[in-house]
């Protein structure tokens, strides 16, 4: 747990700093860049670790940035559809080489750790 916290830590301070985005916004682009068409909230609270009211204010951020926009379902007035902008396409994809590098200095350690290199053989 501690490896996680400062892996978000990390990544927060450094996505925040060069690209104005926390983890887990870069988390909703992501799922959003990489969708083939709009996506539902139910969906994106599907995938991400958040409550539902955390995700309705993080995708309101993302919207008030002009990086994603939301439509309320024609079908059915409860649901609402995500989809990202071309700014919030521009965004995430000037983040994800930060995004991976930073996974990739921290994955060397646990790439060890998970092949038992870093834990006594006890453990």
């Amino acid at each position: 747990m501690g490896r996680y916290n400062q892996l978000t830590c990390r990544l927060d301070r450094e996505l925040g700093a060069q690209h104005e985005l926390t983890s887990s916004e870069f988390e909703v682009l992501q799922l959003l860049h990489n969708a083939a068409e709009k996506v539902r909230m139910a969906f994106l609270a599907e995938q991400v670790h958040l409550s539902q009211s955390a995700l309705s204010r993080l995708v309101s951020r993302l919207e008030n940035d002009g990086l994603v926009c939301r439509n309320t379902c024609t079908d059915d007035r409860r649901a609402q559809w995500t989809e990202i902008t071309p700014a919030g396409r521009k965004r995430y994809e000037a983040a994800r080489p930060t995004h991976r590098k930073i996974l990739r200095e921290e994955a060397g350690d646990c790439t060890q750790l998970a092949a038992g290199v870093l834990l006594p053989a006890d453990r």
